[in-house]
């Protein structure tokens, strides 16, 4: 049985997703770096979170924090704080 391959598109929504988990997470500080996220989410290319990453921010999802912070957006926050984001 052959496995089955993602396509581009998918992959990036896959570590979209992961991306804000990442983000929304309870145990670490709220501010990020861009290689912390990276190392969370080893099983993608570096172009596919590249892309994945660029289209969040394109999206507001994340804010920038200086050159290398990212943090989850107020309005992501607030969704989650409203238990509306789920795995």
């Amino acid at each position: 049985m052959s496995k089955k391959r993602l396509s581009p598109a998918r992959k990036i929504r896959i570590v979209q997703r992961a991306i804000v988990l990442q983000l929304l997470r309870d145990d670490h500080d709220s501010l990020w770096t861009r290689e912390e996220l990276r190392n969370e989410i080893p099983d993608f290319s570096r172009h596919v979170f590249k892309v994945a990453m660029d289209m969040l921010e394109g999206n507001a999802c994340f804010v920038l924090d200086g050159e290398q912070g990212v943090r989850a957006s107020t309005p992501v926050r607030c969704l989650d704080e409203l238990d509306l984001v789920s795995i």
